[in-house]
């Protein structure tokens, strides 16, 4: 059988891991950034994570005739009145590090209280192909910003993001166990469906 062809369009390992991850038991190539050559990269200036996603996917697929797919995705905060949102990658500096954001986002939530530290995570996929877009998918999870970082999986805002029906955070579970639970993994499992769908693909036995 001739595997379809994907491009991935991030350049975040960490993402990009768990979405190939989740992926991988359809019949599809899966290519990144770093496979394809391109001129320039996007720059994820807009205010909503959608517009950010519509405009990457849009961006890359220049660069390659097959589908391709971008996700933006990040954390809000109710008492930061939504931040980091779609700053979540660079909220303490523009080259910011995930152990940074967490230490701005500690800082911030300090001496508030645990019903105060409601979060959530939202993850926003496009896939396009030729100039246009086919399917936009939006998902969300809730929890609470923890008062420590816990655990030792995951990236990003995991170790401080506490999922209460599991009672740990998302740096707690092992890979599997998040993707189950989080807001990728229900947008993934949406994608999943679709793919399957439009390119009539079924699943390796």
């Amino acid at each position: 059988m001739i595997k379809e062809k994907l491009l991935l369009a991030t350049t975040n390992q960490g993402k990009a891991k768990e979405i190939l991850s989740y992926l991988s038991d359809l019949c599809i190539t899966i290519f990144t950034l770093k496979d394809i050559d391109q001129t320039g990269f996007f720059t994820e200036d807009k205010k909503s994570f959608r517009e950010n996603a519509r405009g990457k996917s849009l961006f890359y697929n220049k660069f390659w005739p097959n589908l391709t797919i971008a996700e933006d995705s990040g954390l809000e905060i109710e008492h930061l009145n939504g931040a980091p949102g779609v700053l979540s990658a660079r909220f303490s500096e523009p080259q910011a590090t995930d152990e940074k954001n967490i230490q701005k986002v500690l800082e911030l939530m300090k001496g508030v209280p645990f019903e105060q530290r409601k979060a959530r995570f939202v993850s926003c996929f496009v896939l396009s192909q030729k100039g246009k877009i086919l399917k936009e998918i939006i998902e969300y999870v809730e929890g609470f910003i923890a008062f420590d970082k816990k655990g030792r999986y995951g990236f990003g805002y995991d170790p401080i993001f506490f999922y209460p029906p599991l009672r740990k955070t998302f740096a707690e579970l092992l890979p599997e166990e998040k993707n189950r639970v989080s807001h990728r993994g229900r947008s993934l499992k949406k994608l999943k469906v679709f793919l399957g769908g439009y390119l009539d693909l079924t699943p390796k036995a």
